[in-house]
């Protein structure tokens, strides 16, 4: 019998979603300094896409084993270690740059470290959330994540953007190994439940048995791989497109800073409006409408966005943009929690996590030289597009990023709308019963 949440365990799931908010303020603030400062550098969008892709690589590789890893082990250290090795990393980084010995390929490096631990902390947290908090709490425990997130986008490109001419690199830097201090403190004064050991666990004496145990579940259950299949159609144009935000902005802006920081702010503002409306409200009843309503929703105001040239256009739209992602998530992420079993949920979740970042992965990986090579040439001066596209999008190295990510948002937007259309996913929540429900009848 799985234990039941409690209060206590509340008030824990709160003063850990705290700390992790601070936590990702200061990794925003970095994050923001270090596209400015390498676009800056280089002016190629491959430079900023590559980042994101090496941060990715190596968490794909140890993803099989990493769902095996949070099922067997200790939750809760393995977030302190997670968030350990990225205050480490911080550190060496701060020391390049203070031996001026800081270039572009130690922050692939130091990505791929830091995006393979975060991968296990990432894991323990999302497959302890089921154990801390009651059922219907789901939806508005993901929508605090999405809280989280974009409440960090309010805050830290402002702070950057001013902290960097005052305090520069070094100072920012320092503020983020002390939020990432304040993340781990706050682990330290709760306690994350451990699904009780089962049968099944029980039986399983050799950890390779257990690495497609994650993908054989979500592949019997023909729904959740329909609801996987969805989701990674929709985030492989979004990534492409997102990994391209950056270097559009400041191409049709002449690398103005501000204007970026206040779409930033924008889509902070955003996010924080939907998941307070979905921490509020509680979502639809069937989660699968948020999913779908999400992506459309997302995917019309990208369209929207890729096809402005001025922040009067753009900064709606990225408000608009950014308020469908807590409805989407937290819709999706709510699905997983009830049909999945806490005992389990490391494997079925990390091999949905491992198929999702090969998406995004291939998303960055393609996106810049897409960019560079392909759709910046054909709206230049003498490009193929100009006579057909010219009008609608303008000339120059924005222009080409910008009928990309309209693209892209375009794919968003029919991934949504067709997924209304199959029955096996519109269905998903008549079709599976919640774990809680299989317990029951066992009992």
């Amino acid at each position: 019998m799985l234990q039941q949440p409690n209060p206590a365990s509340m008030r824990n799931f709160f003063i850990v979603w705290l700390g992790q908010l601070v936590s990702t303020i200061g990794s925003s603030m970095t994050g923001f300094a270090i596209e400015i400062w390498a676009w800056e550098i280089t002016g190629k969008a491959t430079t900023l896409t590559l980042v994101g892709f090496f941060s990715l690589l190596p968490s794909i590789i140890i993803t099989p084993i990493s769902g095996v890893i949070v099922d067997r082990f200790n939750r809760k250290l393995l977030m302190m270690v997670g968030d350990t090795v990225a205050v480490i990393s911080t550190i060496i980084i701060l020391l390049l740059h203070l031996t001026n010995n800081l270039q572009i390929w130690h922050f692939y490096l130091t990505g791929a470290i830091v995006g393979t631990f975060n991968q296990f902390q990432s894991l323990a947290y999302s497959a302890s959330v089921s154990l801390m908090i009651p059922k219907q709490h789901y939806t508005r425990a993901s929508s605090l994540e999405f809280l989280s997130s974009y409440g960090s986008n309010i805050i830290a490109p402002a702070l950057a953007g001013f902290l960097y001419t005052v305090i520069g690199f070094l100072g920012i830097w320092l503020i983020d190994i002390f939020t990432f201090s304040i993340a781990i403190g706050t682990l330290f004064l709760v306690r994350i439940p451990q699904p009780p050991p089962t049968k099944e666990t029980e039986k399983i004496t050799n950890i390779w048995q257990d690495l497609g145990f994650g993908w054989r579940y979500i592949t019997t259950q023909k729904s959740l791989l329909a609801l996987l299949i969805v989701n990674i159609l929709f985030w492989l144009p979004h990534d492409i497109g997102d990994s391209l935000y950056t270097p559009m902005i400041l191409s049709r802006t002449d690398n103005n800073t501000l204007v970026l920081g206040s779409l930033a702010s924008a889509a902070g503002f955003g996010g924080v409006t939907g998941a307070i409306i979905i921490s509020t409200w509680g979502g639809f009843r069937r989660k699968i409408k948020g999913v779908l309503l999400g992506m459309i929703g997302a995917g019309l105001s990208k369209i929207v966005f890729g096809l402005g040239r001025t922040p009067w256009v753009w900064i709606p739209a990225q408000f608009c943009s950014s308020c469908n992602f807590p409805l989407n998530g937290s819709s999706d992420t709510a699905i997983w929690l009830a049909k999945v079993a806490p005992n389990v949920q490391g494997r079925v979740f990390g091999a949905r996590s491992l198929l999702l970042q090969i998406a995004s992965a291939v998303g960055y990986l393609i996106a810049g030289p897409l960019a560079d090579h392909v759709f910046t040439p054909a709206l230049q001066s003498g490009g193929v597009l100009v006579g057909i596209l010219g009008g609608l999008f303008g000339t120059g190295s924005g222009a080409g990023i910008a009928l990309l990510y309209v693209i892209c948002a375009l794919s968003m937007l029919l991934v949504g709308w067709l997924g209304f259309s199959v029955r096996v996913l519109r269905d998903v929540e008549d079709i599976l019963p919640d774990h809680d429900a299989e317990y029951s009848q066992l009992k």
